[in-house]
């Protein structure tokens, strides 16, 4: 039974200080190549051929790259901690939720090019609440309260399996604690977080380049409520 999040038992191995600088200059590679309109998959398998990287290692360089257009796009909407307080957000459920549960246990933590922060966990088209899964939430309501943010419309994936006990968890807990939040599970909330007018809160990428503006929730909460993160920084590259 999955008792965390993320965790990984190769990741020491993969992600340890001497892989870094090789990591590094694959998403530097990759970065290039997007920056002028190769295709993403072909460039990473050339991408991932050169430096000889495993397939997990590969989905962290993909995660990580993206092109200078994008990174600029993406920077020119971002709502800044000063003006997000009373604003409305939409929030990209499981984006959110399963990154801060993957960091909360220990997982790897990828920090990209654009400043945001991504996990490598995969739920395999169904959700499983693990031990992080209450306090990552709890700490995600307590941090929009600290923001100024009383409102927020959370969306999860209906396709995949159990979104209907967690759409439930979270429901509890905002009566509980009185936090204005409303839960739709939808079949595909990426269009519908491009399509909110309201500021989403998400890391995934397509999103960050289709929608209007976005908040970098996890930004915050990595960096300011979460000790000892087991964060993998690309930021430079």
């Amino acid at each position: 039974m999955q008792r965390h999040r993320g965790q990984h038992p190769e990741d020491a191995k993969l992600f340890a200080e001497k892989t870094l600088p090789t990591l590094q200059e694959a998403v530097q590679d990759l970065s290039w190549l997007l920056s002028r309109d190769y295709p993403d998959n072909p460039s990473l398998q050339l991408v991932g051929n050169r430096f000889r990287l495993t397939e997990r290692q590969m989905i962290a360089v993909m995660r990580c790259a993206c092109s200078e257009q994008a990174r600029e796009k993406r920077a020119g909407k971002e709502i800044s901690i000063a003006d997000i307080a009373g604003k409305e957000v939409s929030i990209d459920g499981y984006n959110l939720l399963i990154t801060l549960e993957s960091a909360l246990s220990g997982g790897v933590i990828l920090l990209g090019r654009d400043n945001c922060y991504r996990d490598l966990a995969s739920i395999h088209r169904t959700y499983r609440k693990v031990e992080e899964t209450l306090p990552a939430l709890m700490m995600i309501g307590e941090a929009l309260q600290e923001l100024g943010i009383h409102k927020a419309q959370w969306y999860f994936d209906s396709p995949v399996s159990n979104s209907g006990r967690l759409k439930g968890i979270v429901t509890e807990l905002a009566q509980e604690r009185g936090w204005d939040w409303q839960t739709e599970l939808v079949f595909n909330p990426d269009k519908v977080l491009i399509e909110s007018s309201q500021v989403v809160i998400t890391s995934d990428s397509w999103i960050l380049d289709e929608c209007g503006q976005w908040f970098n929730m996890l930004d915050f909460l990595l960096t300011n409520k979460v000790a000892d993160v087991n964060l993998k920084d690309f930021r430079s590259v």
